[in-house]
């Protein structure tokens, strides 16, 4: 697909694509989900803008924006299809000033455009699933990006006299955001936004998303010690003494997998987004996962990922007062 397809030039055409991407046996009512031809008008005529329909069950208008992300838009609907597929093909995220140059609107808008999708973006909930099962492989690993601006909550007082703080005056990763992220080898990935990585925290995630009959790879961090035992397998490579891989048999044991989601990340955050408030942290990693999930390497196109990203928008809602008052909360 390219730049200059008329679903991103033509305000008809883009409709009549996400029609057929929502809609592909016929208009459903969003409101009482009447599905009936026969019951479903289509409103024509000077008086009434182009894809409106009329429920004759419920007696209530609706078009192929409704009960979606896109719900309640001013902005052309070609410009919202040039937007999701420019976000969705971009491997390291497209920001919103890129947005707003490319399509022609404020850089307010494009920001509210952004969230938007990555809301669409977001694969959680009870029908994600588990990670992993028998015979599968999962890593785990955390990482520490961006300065905080919640403080950190710690289990106990520091109360050794002979401490003293690392890194230029910081004690490592105390003074930035928490990353945990999984990821199946030749599978998805799945990143979590955490005040605090602890043991139980970290537990948490671990049996919340990934099978116990899964054989977990991690380094030697004493976060995965314990909760490692839950799970068929647990094997780790000693990064504090420079392993990275090693073979045991047929297989290697190594990490490397889920540093190179974060590797995409980080590449990312740093040098497209350059900023990112800590309230919409998760929103973006939802961003990178949904990309990662569906990627050339698994030989999935850009359209394929486009029309992927547009079969979720339905059933999501995102006001710009809810995402504004979430950058003060």
């Amino acid at each position: 697909m390219k730049l200059d397809s008329p679903i991103f030039t033509d305000v008809d055409a883009a409709r009549e694509h996400l029609e057929a991407q929502r809609w592909p046996h016929g208009p459903l009512c969003p409101h009482c989900g009447n599905c009936d031809p026969a019951r479903i008008r289509k409103m024509e005529g000077k008086a009434h803008r182009p894809g409106l329909y009329n429920c004759m069950e419920c007696r209530k208008q609706f078009s192929v924006t409704v009960g979606t992300v896109f719900e309640r838009s001013k902005i052309p609907l070609n410009k919202w299809l040039l937007a999701t597929f420019l976000m969705a093909s971009s491997k390291k995220g497209m920001s919103a000033h890129q947005l707003h140059r490319m399509l022609g609107v404020t850089y307010k808008t494009a920001w509210f455009m952004a969230h938007r999708i990555r809301e669409a973006m977001t694969e959680d909930g009870p029908d994600a699933g588990p990670m992993g099962g028998e015979g599968k492989t999962v890593e785990a690993d955390e990482m520490y990006h961006g300065k905080r601006e919640t403080p950190r909550e710690y289990a106990r007082p520091r109360a050794r006299k002979n401490w003293k703080p690392t890194k230029s005056g910081k004690a490592g990763g105390a003074q930035k955001r928490v990353i945990v992220g999984l990821v199946e080898r030749g599978g998805n990935t799945r990143m979590f936004h955490l005040n605090n990585a602890t043991k139980d925290s970290v537990r948490d995630i671990l049996v919340r998303n990934v099978s116990r009959d899964t054989t977990l790879y991690t380094d030697e961090s004493r976060l995965y010690k314990e909760t490692g035992k839950e799970f068929a397998a647990h094997r780790t490579v000693k990064h504090s003494a420079k392993e990275y891989a090693r073979r045991e048999g047929d297989v290697v044991v190594h990490s490397n997998t889920i540093e190179n989601v974060f590797s995409v990340f980080k590449r990312g955050m740093i040098g497209v987004y350059q900023h990112c408030g800590e309230a919409h942290l998760h929103r973006y990693l939802a961003e990178y996962g949904f990309r990662y999930n569906r990627r050339s390497a698994l030989k999935i196109t850009d359209s394929e990922r486009h029309d992927d990203l547009l079969s979720r928008i339905g059933g999501k809602r995102l006001t710009y007062r809810r995402i504004n008052e979430a950058s003060y909360a």
